[in-house]
């Protein structure tokens, strides 16, 4: 016979945001403590202890996590700290502007649900002052296919798609075109 087991109640987002306080301090930062207390913690708690954080020690823990981790152990807690529409328009943004990687933001438009994608414009709008759509058609590149494509991405976000043949050959030509580019440069 089996038995069940729960698992651990997690701690009180006060304690989390001690712990984190405690690993920031010093030369460098303790890297395993600040896995051990984010990665056992959903993005609720994550949210929480963002905020206890900033109460206890007046500091934003974004900015701290930033100053005291480097690399793509950076890249990745930073993108973790956010909620999914967050991390969807952080990648985004990051991918039409600063790294011009087509691919990336083709990936993230064109797998989410209208009613995630209608999140993500807003939050969008919100965190960058601009809407996606203006952001793709400016920061579009390559050639007029390139382009064309990007307005039928654009009125692919706007509207609910129910032909998902048109979603599934847009995806396909954007990730053909975004492909053809990088190996052309």
């Amino acid at each position: 016979m089996s038995t069940l087991t729960l698992p651990p109640v997690p701690p009180h987002p006060r304690d989390d945001a001690i712990q984190l306080h405690k690993a920031f301090k010093g030369f460098g930062c303790d890297t395993i403590a600040v896995i051990d207390v984010l990665a056992h913690r959903d993005a609720t708690m994550r949210a929480y202890i963002q905020q206890e954080y900033n109460m206890m020690y007046s500091s934003d823990l974004l900015k701290c996590l930033t100053s005291k981790l480097s690399g793509k152990l950076e890249t990745a807690i930073l993108l973790w700290m956010h909620d999914p529409a967050g991390r969807d328009a952080t990648i985004i943004k990051q991918s039409l502007t600063v790294t011009k990687n087509l691919q990336a933001a083709t990936e993230v438009i064109c797998s989410r649900l209208p009613s995630q994608l209608q999140y993500l414009r807003q939050i969008y709008h919100s965190r960058y002052g601009t809407y996606l759509e203006h952001d793709i058609e400016r920061n579009t590149f390559g050639d007029r296919i390139i382009k064309r494509d990007h307005k039928k991405m654009c009125i692919n976000i706007y509207g609910d798609v129910s032909d998902k043949s048109m979603t599934e050959s847009l995806l396909i030509s954007m990730m053909t075109l975004s492909t053809a580019t990088s190996v052309y440069r």
